[in-house]
């Protein structure tokens, strides 16, 4: 079976401020930026790997929510509950110095984990995790 990962899904609430921080601060390049019926769908990803994308959402775009559930979803991502992103560099440190230099929220520094890797972890303009693994 040969299967890739094409695409995943992360909500946003503010399609310029994630664009900002995912194009700009991240340095990924932007595929698709689409409009419909007043909301915002931004497909970005990183340069040299053409076939992975992350499609920013925004929340409300599912027909199938209910008010409540809105709700919830935008409590969990003001908490930074609700989704999470892991990324990989080899250079976690200056990667560190990059995303810290942004607005992002610094949630943990570069540090060692017990179970064997060495990461530091943000929140994106909508709060979703970001943490970030040094490749060794």
């Amino acid at each position: 079976m040969d299967i890739t990962i094409h695409a995943s899904f992360l909500p946003h609430d503010d399609p310029d401020a994630s664009l900002a921080f995912y194009r700009d601060t991240l340095g990924f390049e932007v595929r698709m930026d689409v409009g419909y019926e007043g909301m915002r769908w931004l497909t970005v990803g990183p340069p040299d790997q053409p076939g992975t994308s992350i499609v920013l959402a925004p929340p409300a775009a599912n027909p199938g929510i209910t008010d409540n559930e809105r709700r919830t979803v935008a409590e969990m991502m003001a908490k930074g509950t609700y989704a999470m992103l892991l990324l990989a560099t080899t250079d976690l440190d200056g990667t560190f110095e990059r995303v810290q230099a942004s607005d992002a929220e610094v949630v943990q520094e570069p540090m060692e984990q017990p179970y064997g890797v060495r990461d530091c972890a943000f929140r994106d303009p909508a709060g979703n995790m970001i943490r970030i693994q040094e490749l060794r």
